[in-house]
């Protein structure tokens, strides 16, 4: 793997699925045989001509696709320095980035023979998207939620459940995205002749990783080809929010061997990252070890066991990063920033008055970023955003932490 860094950074995983010294499959002896099943078939899909126009439609017809790109002309006056555009893959059906992955997903599942589906969520919009590709398939899905992610995410709850969804409040731990996936995997483990674990994020025992990106991957295909048509050139720098980190690889990947363009990843900072660990910052405030079946940066004290960590944001509240980001902020191809709670909020509000966007508050991470960097780059600076989500499942949360009462 070291040798390809000088050709090409879009090369990988090895075939131990590891990049560099992050990824590979640290998982159960009785998982391996259904891991070895999967990444067979998505070997074989990948190259299938069939596999992909059956893709390729239901992007397009069904989940919506190309994303606009969107250049936010009054965010730019307001913040007075760099063009931002934004790559509004919150106007998917579903509401997020998250059905592109489940989509190939699930249609490998069906060529597996699988009937039952099951999935992790924590903001609820992989989830959301799971139940209702199973729901397009008539499969049977189960999600596994943290109760405290129940809680604050409960419109979300409410669309699985209309959708057909068995939604399982995980109580382990904080109740969390985290304890979700724990509780994802103990089922995989029991029901291995009929399930299939459709992962949201480019987490996991290899070959997920490099499978969900690929997937993803759409989203920053067709961000090149729309700048190009704008601008006639590609953006200088790119930037969007990071939990396990699917919408962001899949923005940064067909981007990673141009070497004239900054790649930037933003972790929800929380409440500040320090040594209290009240925040998500994986690469900012962690350090490298194994979870849920992979070698990345986690939030882990001196005797490797897990930390739980804190975001306003659900998606973003994981202790661990997707390993290729490990690699890629090992290598020095992308750099990695956490932005707090308070100014994810900031952002949330300023997206809203100027652009009449509600954004959810994953991608409002990366937009406090972009907050931060635009006003000091020439106004010929090209920024390119990931809008991963829309805000309709953050009102109540937003809400609260703005002291609105929506009873009222």
């Amino acid at each position: 793997m070291a040798s390809d860094l000088f050709n090409s950074f879009m090369t990988g995983p090895d075939e131990r699925g590891r990049f560099g010294d992050f990824g590979g499959r640290f998982v159960s002896e009785t998982l391996m045989p259904l891991i070895l099943e999967l990444e067979a078939c998505y070997e074989h899909a990948k190259t299938d001509p069939d596999f992909w126009a059956e893709m390729e439609y239901l992007w397009k017809h069904y989940v919506g696709r190309p994303s606009p790109l969107y250049f936010a002309e009054r965010l730019t006056e307001r913040l007075g320095g760099a063009k931002v555009y934004m790559k509004r893959d919150e106007l998917n059906h579903t509401g997020a980035h998250k059905i592109n992955n489940v989509l190939g997903q699930i249609i490998l599942a069906r060529r597996m023979g699988k009937s039952r589906i099951i999935a992790e969520t924590g903001a609820g919009q992989h989830g959301v998207a799971t139940a209702t590709v199973c729901a397009r398939f008539g499969l049977k899905c189960v999600v596994y939620m943290g109760a405290h992610d129940v809680e604050r995410q409960a419109p979300n709850v409410f669309r699985m459940r209309l959708l057909g969804a068995e939604v399982v409040p995980v109580t382990s731990g904080r109740g969390t995205l985290k304890d979700a996936m724990n509780d994802a995997l103990r089922d995989w483990v029991t029901n291995v002749r009929d399930t299939f674990y459709c992962i949201g994020t480019v987490a996991g025992p290899h070959p997920y990783p490099a499978m969900v990106r690929d997937f993803q991957s759409i989203i920053g295909r067709e961000a090149r080809e729309q700048m190009q048509e704008a601008e006639g050139r590609l953006p200088d720098t790119l930037v969007a929010a990071i939990g396990g980190g699917s919408n962001a690889m899949g923005l940064f990947y067909p981007f990673l061997d141009d070497k004239d363009v900054a790649i930037i990843g933003v972790e929800a900072g929380g409440h500040g990252v320090d040594d209290r660990m009240e925040h998500c910052a994986s690469i900012a405030g962690g350090r490298p070890g194994v979870l849920h079946g992979n070698r990345t940066y986690l939030l882990q004290d001196d005797d490797g066991q897990i930390l739980e960590g804190h975001s306003i944001s659900a998606g973003l509240d994981y202790p661990g990063i997707g390993p290729e980001h490990s690699w890629l902020h090992e290598t020095g191809r992308a750099t990695y920033v956490a932005i707090t709670d308070s100014e994810a909020l900031a952002a949330f509000q300023l997206c809203c008055e100027t652009e009449g966007i509600i954004p959810a508050l994953e991608p409002a991470h990366a937009l406090a970023h972009v907050a931060r960097i635009a006003p000091d780059l020439p106004r010929d600076h090209i920024i390119c955003m990931n809008l991963c989500g829309r805000g309709d499942k953050d009102i109540f949360t937003v809400a609260r932490h703005l002291g609105f009462d929506m009873k009222s």
